[in-house]
């Protein structure tokens, strides 16, 4: 297993940990003060994306009008009541199998980094108790361009120094599997073939995921590119 070098980019929410709850709870707090109702599914369509599209795409289901200035007023507030949630959060969100994955690859001597849209990782990283996992993290801060454009797998992969095609990235959102492809990357869709197309393996979470499956993947990628 020495012979293949393996890189990996994960994402943050829905992948390592599940903080959708979060973001939900306060997005409805929101769309509940401008006087209107947020859905459960509407927040499902939010994943990967932004906050200031986010944003945008609440107003419009609600039917509201805003300046930028008074958007940029209603994103700041929203994250400041999704900051106080995550804030409490604690190693018990740690989704099911992503310990003993960081764990399988820091043993093996494989980098990891983390590729998210969030600007708040670095707090969850941090309340998690994973952010000494990492030998990257490239976030919401870090990039300006959001999925599906590539640029966050792209600086991870170059923080990492590694190859594109030696990269493997795990994404539960469809933007995120795009943006996957875009920078020429393996990627493990966290979900069902149906919410994920395009990606080259699904999984329901972490826990079935084996270092040696890593490995054999990049080796398949490399052998058909040969």
């Amino acid at each position: 297993m020495k012979d293949t070098t393996i890189a990996c980019i994960f994402d943050l929410d829905g992948v390592l940990v599940d903080t959708a709850v979060y973001h939900y709870q306060a997005w409805k707090k929101l769309a509940n003060s401008l006087g209107f109702d947020f859905t459960e599914a509407q927040n499902e369509q939010l994943k990967g994306v932004n906050r200031m599209r986010s944003l945008d795409m609440i107003l419009n289901w609600g039917g509201v009008t805003k300046t930028t200035a008074e958007k940029e007023e209603l994103a700041t507030l929203k994250n400041s009541w999704y900051v106080a949630m995550i804030s409490k959060m604690s190693v018990s969100e740690v989704l099911p199998g992503s310990l003993d994955l960081l764990k399988a690859l820091k043993a093996q001597g494989i980098k990891i980094a983390l590729g998210s849209a969030s600007k708040n990782s670095g707090l969850i990283l941090e309340r998690t108790e994973l952010a000494h996992f990492f030998d990257a993290i490239v976030d919401g801060n870090a990039v300006t361009t959001s999925k599906p454009d590539p640029e966050v797998f792209i600086k991870g992969a170059e923080l990492l120094n590694a190859a594109a095609a030696d990269c493997i990235v795990f994404e539960d959102a469809a933007a995120g599997v795009q943006a996957a492809i875009a920078a020429k990357m393996a990627v493990i869709g966290i979900g069902t073939e149906e919410n994920l197309p395009g990606a080259d393996e699904f999984h329901k979470d972490l826990s079935t995921v084996t270092v040696e499956e890593l490995i054999n993947l990049v080796k398949e990628k490399h052998s058909v590119k040969g």
